[in-house]
């Protein structure tokens, strides 16, 4: 099986359109898509003010926030509060929706599917789990230092914070309250 470190260090930073923050694509299917032809894509970002979050047609989104509080308004689903202990909001992404900062600067990682190309499962892990193999893509997120990840009963990485693997191997993931995990599934949408 093979499996892609994804370093931290080596996400560049883009700017938004409309000035409010940056992002950093951590990757996306098929390589090199741009925001138009991607199935899949994960990217953390930097919301620094206020303001509407950027409509993508035909896209679904799950928004998990890292560092933060985040009020985002979304039409059909109301006002939601948002941080680093609330589980991933997943939403359509063409429905106009606006982000307020409730104490500063957020950091969040954003996963997008292509409605009909791709779907997507997140999940925060804290503690050790055994993950399956897996016949689309998985990323492993580490949220700190120490997240240590096995495959075949030998480690393979040791993941320092917002490192990401990406992997269709069975692995076991130790994690914990000190050093938790995201995990993003990715799979071709059924059809």
């Amino acid at each position: 099986m093979t499996t892609t470190l994804l370093p931290a260090a080596a996400r560049v930073a883009a700017p938004w359109k409309n000035g409010g923050g940056i992002t950093r694509e951590i990757a996306t299917w098929p390589p090199g898509s741009d925001l138009d032809g991607f199935h899949w894509r994960v990217s953390m970002a930097e919301v620094r003010q206020n303001g509407p979050f950027s409509k993508f047609s035909g896209v679904d989104r799950i928004l998990t926030v890292l560092d933060g509080n985040l009020r985002l308004t979304i039409q059909d689903l109301g006002v939601i509060e948002l941080s680093p202990c609330s589980e991933p909001l997943a939403f359509d992404g063409e429905a106009p929706a606006s982000a307020e900062l409730t104490g500063g600067p957020v950091l969040d990682l954003n996963v997008m599917t292509r409605r009909g190309l791709a779907a997507a499962r997140v999940e925060r892990l804290i503690s050790t789990t055994d993950v399956s193999a897996l016949a689309g893509e998985r990323l492993v997120f580490a949220l700190a230092d120490g997240v240590r990840v096995h495959e075949a009963g030998e480690m393979i990485h040791d993941l320092r914070r917002h490192d990401g693997l990406m992997t269709k191997a069975a692995l076991r993931i130790e994690a914990s309250a000190e050093a938790p995990v995201i995990t993003v599934e990715l799979t071709a949408a059924p059809g």
